[in-house]
């Protein structure tokens, strides 16, 4: 299964939340590989505390590999490379946790049939050794997004499972970031005409949601509120839910949602259960959330069917 993340703006979790999709999903244990395709700032070695890959590598990245600078790209096991004691055990029932870190200092470049043909090569190597690939694309409308459709437009993929995961944050600018991201002007389904109408109806299919930093006007974490605030929260939570409908991001295209978390705030890091349990400073809940993401991020009927997306129930 490929699995592609993506987001309309910066600083919506989407490599953070990737990241801990792919840990979890590991834990659960699939053989699970991350590679890193934000041209512009590859982190995902910092989320993993690889502090030598905190921002990318200096020898043979992906985007290197992509633009036939090198033979083959880096691969790191997480459990192997990382600085971070609680992530150092890999699991009694763990599969592989594998980093493909981009370049560091890297940018965006345009594609051309040379790098399609390598990012074809890549998805194929990579898609028979691991169940589970996830593709942290750069944000917005990139060349990396415009790369990973010509090439699972290819025939030789074909046949290989894909999705599209669209991190958002949970507030009236990033829904319509989100919804513009998918259907607006040079937006997903637009990026994908040229490609055919099956290869568009395909992509729209797959295409689900992820919230992040929600906020439970209900949860017990908000007691220290005043009645008028939470009635207002509850205002807003139900404004954003009519909304979300309204712009086919409603919950029947949801695959889920992940609370507001001090952690993910402050750190943006892998949260293990010595986080929730040990140390006492990540929410259990959030553990639950990602958990859920990684189960439901693997299942073949990933979508409810074309005509619940295009009604956009909620």
């Amino acid at each position: 299964m490929l699995l592609f993340a993506t987001s309309d703006k910066g600083g919506t979790g989407r490599s953070v939340s990737s990241s801990n999709l792919a840990y979890r999903r590991a834990l659960q244990g699939a053989n699970v590989c991350y590679v890193d395709f934000d041209f512009g700032s590859p982190t995902a070695g910092a989320i993993f505390a690889i502090d030598d890959l905190d921002h990318g590598t200096t020898g043979n990245g992906v985007h290197e590999y992509l633009q036939d600078l090198a033979s083959e790209p880096e691969r790191h096991s997480v459990w192997s490379a990382t600085d971070r004691a609680e992530l150092q055990a890999r699991p009694d029932g763990a599969g592989e946790l594998v980093l493909c870190p981009g370049d560091a200092d890297g940018s965006e470049f345009p594609g051309d049939d040379t790098t399609v043909d390598r990012c074809v090569k890549l998805l194929q190597e990579l898609s028979r050794e691991f169940d589970l690939v996830i593709v942290d694309l750069s944000a917005g409308r990139s060349h990396a997004t415009e790369m990973v459709m010509a090439a699972t437009a290819r025939p030789e993929l074909a046949n290989l499972p894909w999705r599209w995961i669209v991190y958002h944050r949970w507030t009236k600018q990033h829904v319509i970031a989100a919804h513009s991201l998918v259907y607006g002007e040079r937006g997903l389904i637009e990026t994908s005409k040229g490609l055919g109408d099956d290869y568009q109806r395909k992509l729209l299919a797959s295409i689900r949601y992820v919230r992040t930093a929600v906020v439970d006007p209900d949860g017990a974490d908000l007691s220290g509120l005043k009645p008028t605030q939470v009635r207002w929260l509850r205002k807003i939570d139900a404004d954003l839910h009519q909304m979300a409908a309204r712009l086919k991001l409603g919950r029947m295209n949801l695959l889920g949602s992940v609370p507001l978390d001090p952690v993910l705030q402050w750190r943006e890091q892998i949260i293990t259960d010595a986080d929730t349990i040990t140390l006492d400073i990540a929410n259990q809940e959030t553990v639950k959330a990602f958990s859920e993401l990684a189960v439901r991020s693997a299942e073949e009927l990933f979508a409810p069917g074309l005509e619940a997306i295009a009604r956009g129930i909620d």
